[in-house]
């Protein structure tokens, strides 16, 4: 082998022009491919019942729970304790989405305000909201504030950590295009921070909304005399399965709309970005 023979370049490798591109993309959407996953488990459901594999005793039908939805919004029942679990859930979304988004805020643009918030809140991350009820019992006893506050500390742990990153990882070269325009700080909060922020901030709310969901179905187990909690720790004593089945299905509905809504502002907000998923 000679010197030249080393030294020669090696052709580059080419691709076939008769080999077809090969798609990397999962595919084009599915119309309605949301409902293909929750459908099947229906179907499961009901040829399980149908055929006597499922103890009516442990699992009811379907139809019974159909039926017996049915009754409950005849008399009202399932109406009032909806709107009373509404209430509570909505209530605390809010007051935990302001104080996370607040102090993910303060945390994000303030280095003493990291120094200060992000630590004692990283160790409230490490502690579940749900065990910190029997304190919060000796604390708020166990009307509605206790329950709120519950609600509260699922919710706004998310909001910031989430809203917190997408502060932290806004491209510094924006930063200092509003430092060059000399930006007052109510722009630079407007034009900058904030459509910055926005995608962790929508992240942060797809956790939140479940959060507040999953507190609730605590907390209104906990002497409540009212909401779907309630309805269903009613149920259990009287053994009434189609009951508790109803609330079940009531808060996983609950739970995949409000996680859609915040999906799609997601979507409507990030139009201007492709993804792999469009």
């Amino acid at each position: 082998m000679t010197a030249s023979t080393l030294t020669r370049p090696r052709p580059a490798a080419t691709v076939p022009a008769s080999r077809p591109r090969r798609r990397l993309k999962p595919g084009r959407p599915i119309p309605f491919g949301a409902a293909i996953g929750p459908l099947l488990l229906l179907a499961g459901w009901a040829a399980g019942s149908a055929a006597g594999w499922i103890d009516s005793r442990t699992l009811s039908a379907p139809w019974t729970v159909v039926t017996t939805a049915g009754d409950l919004i005849a008399d009202g029942r399932l109406q009032d304790n909806l709107v009373v679990s509404a209430q509570r859930a909505g209530l605390g979304l809010a007051i935990g989405t302001v104080v996370g988004t607040v102090l993910a805020v303060v945390a994000g643009l303030s280095r003493w305000g990291e120094a200060i918030l992000d630590g004692p809140i990283q160790i409230k991350r490490a502690i579940p909201a749900l065990a910190l009820i029997p304190l919060l019992i000796l604390w708020f006893g166990i009307g509605e504030q206790m329950k709120v506050i519950t609600i509260t500390l699922g919710v706004f742990v998310p909001v910031y950590i989430h809203t917190h990153n997408g502060l932290r990882t806004i491209d510094s070269r924006y930063v200092e295009l509003g430092e060059s325009l000399r930006l007052r700080r109510t722009t630079f909060l407007r034009r900058i921070v904030l459509p910055g922020a926005l995608p962790g901030f929508l992240l942060g709310m797809r956790f939140a909304v479940v959060g507040a969901w999953l507190s609730l179905v605590v907390v209104e187990q906990i002497n409540s005399t009212s909401g779907i909690g309630y309805m269903m720790e009613l149920a259990r004593q009287y053994g009434q399965t189609d009951v508790i089945i109803v609330g079940l299905v009531l808060y996983g509905l609950l739970g995949l709309l409000s996680d859609g809504a915040v999906r799609l502002a997601q979507r409507r907000a990030r139009s201007w970005r492709r993804t792999m998923a469009d």
